[in-house]
């Protein structure tokens, strides 16, 4: 016996899961453009912070290595430095100590230097080993002047006679600003020195620490290098909170839309039955 002879009919109607209808939206063109968007924005942000943290495990090898040169004893210089040869990074801030005379009248004059808020230049001075031995350039110091720029301040003289100086190694500084104009510079590499004082010179440089005998009016030495560990630990962490807040704001939005298209839907309709 069918439904109707019953006395009543029975009205069923098919629906298409809710599940499926409320996340369909996802498959839509400027969704998909928008998750692909947010994978490669938050890969991004991954592999930034990534290479901050190994650039801060860099920094720590270097503080280390710098702490152990620091204080390791002063060695004679041409141990550490050769003519014509870079300074390795694992020779940077080795105490070193030579013995000879200054050159003074080839002094070469560091500009754009400032201490402290203070304008002023530091004073490279050749420093004459004997023999055959390269000229060995000595950063002597700091003196404030009355404008950073100035190529040709008057500065104190170095030591007269034979000297003695004892200080760390650096390395050289590259590009343009390294250019050697009327003895003067912005910072200090060896070669264009060594060229424009048509001699050969050391690799590299000393910061010096010690004189003996001591200048009549000393200049402000170099200060100790800076051993913290920068900002990569933190710039790492702002770039991993970077790629997770995208990751977060695409599942809101994700989310908002599921809502709004769910309160959208009309009510289900129920089965209703005629007797």
């Amino acid at each position: 016996m069918r439904d109707g002879a019953a006395g009543g009919t029975r009205v069923g109607v098919s629906k298409q899961p809710v599940t499926v209808v409320r996340v369909r939206f996802l498959f839509t063109r400027r969704w998909v453009l928008f998750a692909l968007a947010v994978v490669v924005l938050a890969y991004g942000a991954y592999w930034l912070g990534e290479w901050q943290f190994h650039r801060l495990e860099d920094r720590r090898e270097r503080n280390a290595q710098t702490v152990q040169n620091l204080d390791r004893p002063a060695v004679p210089v041409d141990e550490v430095l050769a003519a014509g040869r870079p300074v390795s990074p694992e020779d940077e801030w080795r105490r070193v100590r030579a013995t000879g005379r200054y050159l003074a009248d080839q002094s070469i004059i560091v500009r754009y230097q400032t201490r402290d808020g203070a304008s002023g230049v530091d004073v490279v001075t050749p420093l004459d080993t004997g023999g055959a031995a390269p000229l060995l350039l000595v950063d002597r110091g700091w003196v404030q002047t009355g404008n950073a720029g100035d190529a040709s301040p008057e500065v104190p003289e170095p030591p007269s006679g034979q000297v003695t100086v004892e200080g760390w190694v650096r390395a050289d500084a590259t590009g343009d600003s390294t250019a050697v104009t009327d003895r003067s510079t912005r910072s200090i590499s060896s070669s264009a020195i060594g060229d424009a004082l048509h001699a050969e010179v050391y690799g590299g440089f000393v910061d010096v620490t010690r004189e003996s005998p001591e200048p009549a009016e000393p200049l402000e030495h170099a200060d100790e290098p800076d051993l913290s560990e920068g900002p990569h630990f933190f710039y790492g962490l702002q770039w991993w909170f970077f790629g997770a807040l995208a990751v977060f704001g695409f599942g809101y939005l994700a989310w908002d839309e599921r809502r709004k298209l769910r309160a959208g839907e009309p009510a289900p309709e129920r089965e209703t039955a005629r007797t």
